[in-house]
């Protein structure tokens, strides 16, 4: 049945469904109502049939799918008809890209399917563009003298790595990534990985550009970190996703420290690579490329406008030879792999795939 038949019978059983309403709706007897009644159920899943096998009824039909799944409430019927409109026009980018087949990655209609791009870097982004407050010049970087690093590493099957965790709608992608290579510098150092808090850092690393879900930098984090002599458990300061009053007896309450950080020097990913062999790593990238990845090796056209925070915990080489940064996100384990991805590594622009050798830092212990 084509598009144009569906529509006429769509309007043909809708102006039926409404005659017999108005019928039972007359001063019948009660024999009448009953019967009306039954044609009146029967009209209405002939209609709900019909209007399921129109394209924008089965494009309905899987946005409420993928509203339970998801647990997205709409606030009213306008919203969820905006919200409809962007949903299809992503299925249909994400759906048309895998079927083409012509990259080595895939997309998903994941958690942010019914946002635009624009949308949903202002909301789960939160790295700030623009110099830090102190300078790190790149004399300070320990790594410049390896010679030697392995073929591949991987700190999460090393037990350096904490579990994926979720940032939700607060743009704090900058106190994750600084939180990650924290928690993984003091597990190398004292063999013990303990979960931090983000949520400190959101609510009392004020002094300097970080603004919580505002948003920050990287480096600005350590800043805090060092005057504030260590940051508290998540346990003790949990994430809430929201700006709230820094809580100064939890964050007084501090478990783990650092000495300091120091910056990978700028467009080298072979300097990262040295440092990422050592250590995670905090970098920037640009998360344009990154609403809907779902799996595989990110290649291609990726800009390097850098807007969100991620770390850098591994790099490898895929069965077909191409070489990749693993990186853990902080959008949940239902992004990507399990909340992680792997990014094209060694390419030949100088700033690395969506920029991931422009801004890297990591902590000392």
């Amino acid at each position: 049945m084509d598009g144009f038949t569906s529509f006429l019978l769509f309007r043909q059983e809708s102006d039926t469904l409404l005659f017999y309403i108005q019928l039972s709706r007359m001063a019948v007897t009660p024999f009448l109502k009953v019967v009306f009644a039954v044609l009146i159920a029967l009209e209405v899943c002939a209609f709900q049939a019909i209007a399921r096998s129109t394209p924008d009824g089965h494009m309905a039909e899987r946005h409420d799918e993928w509203m339970k799944q998801h647990e997205r409430v709409y606030k009213d019927d306008a919203e969820k008809a905006k919200r409809f409109k962007i949903f299809q026009a992503n299925l249909e980018y994400i759906e048309s890209f895998n079927a083409a087949g012509t990259q080595t990655y895939k997309l998903a209609a994941n958690q942010f399917a019914d946002l635009t791009n624009q949308e949903f870097l202002a909301s789960y982004t939160g790295y700030k563009k623009g110099s830090h407050s102190k300078t790190i010049t790149d004399a300070s970087f320990r790594y410049e003298n390896v010679t030697s690093v392995p073929t591949s590493v991987d700190w999460t099957k090393k037990g350096a790595v904490t579990g994926v965790k979720n940032q939700g709608g607060c743009g704090s992608c900058w106190a994750f990534s600084a939180v990650a290579a924290m928690e993984s510098i003091h597990q190398l150092k004292t063999g013990k990985l303990v979960t931090l808090s983000e949520q400190e850092l959101v609510d009392c690393d004020r002094a300097g550009k970080d603004e919580g879900c505002e948003g920050g930098l990287m480096e600005e984090a350590f800043e805090f970190i060092i005057k504030n002599k260590g940051l508290t458990t998540e346990a003790n300061y949990p994430y809430k996703g929201v700006d709230e009053d820094c809580d100064s007896k939890k964050a007084g309450s501090n478990v783990v420290d650092i000495k300091g950080y120091e910056k990978v020097p700028k467009n080298s990913e072979s300097a990262l690579l040295k440092a990422v062999a050592n250590q995670p790593v905090s970098v920037a990238v640009d998360g344009s490329e990154l609403q809907f990845y779902s799996s595989g090796i990110l290649t291609g056209s990726c800009g390097t406008y850098l807007n969100h925070g991620i770390a850098a915990v591994g790099y490898g080489v895929s069965g077909d030879g191409t070489k990749y940064w693993l990186i853990k996100n902080s959008w949940g384990t239902a992004w990507g792999e399990k909340g992680y991805a792997r990014m094209e590594r060694d390419i030949e622009a100088q700033e690395g795939i969506c920029g991931i050798a422009m801004d890297a830092s990591y902590p000392t212990a």
